[in-house]
């Protein structure tokens, strides 16, 4: 008798240890499952390969243009195109595929989108008085792609963040998310004072690099300021930089202390190449920020509108992406929508962000190689 009570003891332990060990990897399964769901409800920061990165500016690029338009002067573009291209390659990033747009309206401003898009209006190659001064400006923009300004903002806001296992180039709707932010930090917003001194004493040393007078970027804030001294609010270009008179300072302590010399202005060439005649802000055609037309059509127009060849074109056929008009409602016809966004109806109109824009936003392709910027920069006595 005592060895049968022994014997189902023995038996009870052995099946009392199998079903704590059953238990256990039950409870094991579902920890693990819980590891598992917990895992793919993590978020992380905006993150991007340089592939995506350039993705990304080309189609926040698509609507800058779908918005503003494109000069449809091939002329023009490979210009400024040559100015662009002789100082990216003294850049950081020298071998992104860098592309120079120039916008289709009155307003006097510039925007860079991540991967090496650069756009300038018009109206600011109207201020420009040489080609060392559009070396500024163009240079400043050129830094902002180079230290990734726009996606750090982003990633700094976490206004975009990936799930644990996304992509931006594996899904379409991270992609529209980070284009709307991207856009918005760019046209709408503009950059942080940090981000703005940056641009500034970098793209300053970068264009005394090439050989440009360092200080074409204060001959054009100068006159930009000039310009703009009836205004009460801080307008278009640079509209987000510190003050203007504190920036003219800080850039010439930095040519000042650390001996930038170079001394390439090339008016000639640039007056050769670049014949646009300034509008005055009361005679800018805009648009109701928030209202339809930015880009054309039906748009509430400033009593002194002036608008170009260009703009009276038949739109060219969009492509299907991620551009202004996939993301708002349609009016039916040739009219655009502008984009709505949230601070855009807290503001009065601002004329040179405003401003209203051509109805063409195809891009100019131009085809510039290494020999071309060669041979420019040795015309123009440049490094």
């Amino acid at each position: 008798m005592m060895r049968d009570v022994i014997a189902l003891s023995v038996v009870a332990l052995v099946g009392a240890n199998l079903g704590a060990a059953a238990e256990a990897r039950q409870l094991g399964g579902i920890g693990k499952g819980l590891s598992i769901a917990k895992k793919a409800n993590e978020v992380r920061d905006l993150s991007m390969t340089d592939a995506e990165e350039q993705e990304l500016g080309k189609n926040v690029s698509e609507r800058i243009r779908e918005r503003y338009g494109v000069v449809q002067d091939a002329a023009v573009h490979r210009y400024v195109s040559l100015v662009g291209l002789a100082l990216a390659q003294g850049s950081t990033r020298p071998g992104l595929p860098w592309t120079f747009v120039v916008l289709d309206t009155d307003g006097v401003n510039a925007f860079a989108a991540p991967g090496g898009y650069v756009h300038i209006t018009r109206g600011a190659l109207a201020l420009i008085k040489n080609e060392a001064e559009l070396a500024g400006v163009l240079g400043h923009e050129i830094v902002h792609v180079t230290e990734k300004h726009t996606i750090r903002a982003i990633q700094k806001s976490k206004v975009v963040q990936m799930g644990a296992a996304e992509t931006l180039s594996g899904s379409s709707s991270l992609m529209e998310r980070a284009v709307t932010a991207t856009y918005d930090n760019i046209v709408e917003r503009g950059f942080g004072r940090a981000e703005e001194n940056e641009s500034d004493e970098h793209g300053v040393a970068l264009a005394n690099k090439i050989g440009y007078a360092p200080n074409g970027i204060v001959g054009f804030l100068t006159t930009l300021k000039d310009r703009n001294k009836a205004s009460t609010e801080k307008r278009g270009l640079f509209a987000s930089h510190p003050e203007m008179q504190e920036r003219l300072d800080r850039i010439g302590r930095q040519i000042a202390s650390k001996k930038l010399a170079a001394t390439a202005t090339l008016q000639p060439r640039f007056a050769k190449s670049i014949s646009y005649q300034p509008v005055a802000l009361t005679a800018i055609a805009t648009v109701e920020a928030g209202s339809a037309g930015l880009a054309g059509g039906d748009e509430k127009a400033a009593p002194g509108k002036h608008a170009t060849a260009q703009a009276e074109e038949k739109p060219a056929e969009k492509k299907r992406g991620f551009g202004l008009g996939r993301m708002l409602p349609t009016s039916g016809g040739e009219k655009k929508q502008a984009q709505v966004t949230a601070s855009g109806g807290a503001r009065g109109v601002d004329p040179e962000k405003d401003s209203k824009g051509g109805r063409n936003p195809a891009i100019v392709a131009v085809k510039v190689a290494a020999a071309d910027i060669a041979a420019f920069k040795k015309e123009g006595g440049l490094s």
